[in-house]
């Protein structure tokens, strides 16, 4: 049986005093689903772990069906293997760009792969000082007033393109890519 690292990125706990879960306890959460090696960073629903079932689709349903029985809500998950996220970080345009603008550059994930035609009404809209590009499962965004600032946040996005989202920031996916380096020797040549 095959044992392998995975991320995963929860949307919408923790913020604004909304679906709190503590991190100790989301740990404990994805132990008693079998997950091993459960590493949480920060409070925002980041974890990355080790799984012998090798389908994220249904690690995605068993993580979601055990949050909704203990604690009474339901959250999105989305669900990455490392070498995923480091294509992701790697292709994002805004890194070349703005080298040493790091804290704007901002990754808005998608659960599902979005209609195409939305897509393209999305990439009409423009502003003059924050940027967009969409690829096939992400959004690079660059925010040089904050994140926090912005209209074009994940609400947006999902109102916009009809699918569920979660945002990161450079940081965080960084940080994600580290710990998973950690978790699984096979990992270690991926460019962080």
């Amino acid at each position: 049986m095959k044992i392998k690292t995975y991320i995963a990125l929860l949307r919408g706990i923790n913020v604004s005093g909304h679906k709190l879960i503590k991190m100790s306890d989301l740990k404990i959460l994805f132990e008693n689903c079998g997950f091993n090696y459960v590493t949480t960073y920060i409070q925002s629903g980041n974890l990355v772990f080790s799984s012998a079932v090798t389908k994220k689709k249904e690690i995605k349903s068993i993580i979601e069906k055990a949050i909704q029985s203990t604690f009474s809500f339901d959250v999105s998950t989305l669900i990455l293997e490392p070498q995923e996220l480091v294509v992701i970080k790697n292709n994002n345009v805004f890194l070349n760009k703005y080298p040493l603008a790091l804290k704007s550059v901002y990754f808005t994930f998608f659960d599902e792969k979005p209609n195409q035609e939305l897509v393209h009404e999305l990439n009409q809209l423009h502003q003059e000082t924050e940027f967009f590009s969409i690829a096939e499962n992400v959004i690079h965004c660059y925010y040089p007033n904050g994140y926090g600032n912005s209209k074009w946040n994940n609400v947006f996005f999902e109102k916009k393109l009809k699918v569920n989202c979660t945002t990161r920031n450079y940081n965080t996916v960084n940080k994600l890519i580290e710990v998973a380096n950690k978790k699984n020797t096979n990992y270690t040549n991926f460019m962080i």
